[in-house]
């Protein structure tokens, strides 16, 4: 290997290289004969280059060339050499030359692939292997040029972040993986202890206590790319770990968190992807997100918004929308005693949908409890199909109210409860974004939800919980009214949203311990309880804490999005399936005996429950 050590690698080579005697060292991607002649496309990390052997090359080339496959690793030295103007492959970076090889190295061998790298049916479309497959031999997954670049990116945007966050004196400070358990929403991974038996370290969801704890030490701005650990169940845009840029600062508001973030999706995806952000991002209110679009984390890439229909109960006899209004005993947390009717004006788009297709659309809407989905077509010979029947002399007048035209779709959801009818016909709002295709796929649209309701009641156990977390900073307006109506307090808390997906979440704090203990008494929080959960917190708020505020933004998350992915397993070197569990190492897996011993634990082996 010394003297076939590469000089240039598999994306370099260009026309000026032409002539040069150079060596690459690479992957078979693919290999083919053509009239005697054989053709390599040799690949590493920074591309493909087509290495060549002819009746020019040495005699003994020709015979190894049928001993090679597709994945051996190999080093080959050769001559560069300009291809013909009609020749030149457009598709690669290196499509200006090729390789004559005069010396080939098997490095190491391969066995039959499991599946190809980068397959591609006859159309261009991508042959995606299975899920477990690829996780399997994740280390050929590896390979594909998808998750290469993906990878690439992820460094990228990581490498930005540390860049532009220190440029703005913040300073990189890592917490313990090793800490206290304490109630933050998730379960706990929990690491037993060998040397105090029977006590354990919890892995952390986030580094929220110690951040703060920073703060209090005089450290003013600190970031951390930090590993995180929830034990929860895992779907598309979640894992068992995960990674967030999780960023504190003290005396701020919100206005300031606000703005250092957006400072910095400005320069990651300028950095990344050369692409322009607009200055700042449009800012909606939690009421006014669930009212508009049926949820915390709208889409924004259309423009296509709920609007409350209720004045259609009283210009009929439809019992569904009457019996929605019908006063109801008013529940803690409830901003109103009564439910509402919300409509979706579907811009041309009666003759598009059947009945069958309507249906559809209903089934999304129960998934979120709405009893069903009520509709109408606008035509010129007034209102059919649906409910029409109902409002046959109403046309001008629902038209006028909904903004609606000839030739619209008309839905509506009616239900007692305020938010169950707009999250269902909100998930519909979503579902027809996709299947009309509004959405243009390379656009980013970010938009902060601001004014979230700080508590939201328990019904299971009849008690106020807090909607994030215990540490939120109310907002001042609503101090004096805490305990007498927690249901309409705003926190001061702001997620940011990215195409429909939560990209981060953040608050102020609350550094007076006095308004700390009002908190856990709402929650049903004893000072004991208090004391004993996060104590070492409440402590250090005691000696002079600042003001302060801070956000975690979830990387998986943000590069998969940039990558117009929907799996942040798409983004991750080494995830875990659906079911937690890496089928490449197969982990979890069963220990020694001995290290169950060492550890002071017993296993108890599952029975049936029967």
């Amino acid at each position: 290997m010394e003297n076939m050590k590469r000089t240039h690698t598999c994306g370099e080579l260009r026309k000026c290289d032409d002539k040069k005697t150079v060596i690459l060292n690479g992957w078979i991607h693919r290999i083919r004969e053509h009239g005697g002649i054989s053709f390599i496309n040799l690949r590493d990390r920074y591309g493909i280059t087509q290495v060549v052997i002819d009746s020019s090359s040495p005699a003994q080339l020709a015979d190894l060339a049928h001993d090679l496959h597709m994945e051996y690793c190999i080093a080959v030295e050769g001559t560069v050499r300009a291809r013909p103007d009609n020749m030149v492959n457009k598709d690669m970076l290196t499509g200006e030359i090729e390789l004559l090889a005069t010396k080939i190295e098997i490095l190491s061998k391969s066995e039959t692939l499991p599946f190809m790298i980068d397959e591609v049916q006859k159309d261009g479309t991508p042959v995606i292997p299975n899920e477990d497959l690829r996780l399997k031999y994740r280390y050929l997954d590896l390979r594909s040029s998808s998750m290469q670049n993906h990878l690439a990116l992820r460094h990228k945007v990581a490498l930005a972040t540390r860049n532009y966050l220190s440029d703005n004196g913040f300073y990189e400070l890592e917490t313990p993986t090793f800490i206290k358990s304490t109630p933050e929403g998730a379960r706990d991974y929990l690491v037993p202890s060998r040397l105090y038996p029977g006590k354990f370290y919890a892995l952390p969801q986030s580094p929220q206590l110690y951040k703060q704890i920073l703060m209090v030490s005089g450290f003013d701005k600190y970031f951390q790319i930090a590993r995180c650990y929830r034990d929860e169940d895992a779907r598309g845009d979640r894992q068992p770990e995960f990674t967030q840029i999780d960023m504190e600062m003290s005396f701020v508001d919100r206005d300031d968190v606000l703005g250092m973030t957006e400072g910095l999706m400005h320069y990651i995806f300028e950095k990344t992807m050369e692409i322009k952000l607009p200055e700042h991002f449009q800012r909606i209110a939690y009421d006014d997100s669930i009212d508009l679009y049926g949820t915390d984390k709208p889409d924004l890439r259309f423009d296509l918004k709920m609007q409350d229909a209720e004045f259609m109960a009283d210009i009929s006899d439809f019992k569904a929308f009457r019996a929605a209004l019908e006063p109801q005993e008013k529940k803690p947390g409830q901003t109103r005693n009564t439910g509402t009717i919300k409509a979706l004006v579907v811009p041309g788009q009666a003759e598009n949908y059947s009945r069958k297709k309507v249906e559809d659309l209903e089934a999304t809407a129960k998934i979120y409890k709405a009893h069903g989905l009520a509709w109408m077509k606008v035509t010129a010979d007034g209102l059919t199909g649906g409910i029409s029947k109902f409002f046959a002399d109403k046309k001008d007048e629902i038209c006028s109210k909904l903004g609606a035209k000839e030739g619209d779709l008309l839905l509506f959801v009616a239900d007692t409860n305020y938010k169950t009818a707009c999250t269902a016909l909100g998930a519909v709002r979503t579902r027809l974004g996709k299947d009309l295709n509004l959405i243009d796929q390379n656009s980013f649209v970010f938009a902060w939800i601001v004014d979230f309701p700080m508590f939201e009641w328990n019904e299971d156990e009849n008690k106020w919980d807090t909607a994030h977390h215990m540490f939120t900073m109310p907002q001042e307006k609503y101090h004096s009214t805490l305990e007498s109506d927690p249901g309409s307090v705003k926190g001061d808390l702001y997620d940011l949203v990215l195409n429909g997906y939560e990209l981060a979440s953040g608050s102020i704090r609350i550094h007076d311990p006095e308004l700390q203990e009002r908190i856990f008494n709402i929650v049903g929080f004893s000072r004991e309880e208090a004391e004993q959960k996060f104590g070492f917190l409440l402590k250090a708020f005691k000696f002079g804490a600042p003001p302060h505020g801070g956000i975690a933004l979830g990387l998986d998350r943000l590069v998969m999005l940039m990558c117009h992915e929907t799996s942040i397993k798409e983004v991750i070197a080494f995830p875990k399936n659906t079911f937690a569990v890496s089928p490449m190492d197969e982990c979890p897996s069963v220990v020694d005996a001995q290290q169950i011993k060492d550890l002071h634990l017993k296993i108890i082996e599952q029975t049936d429950s029967k």
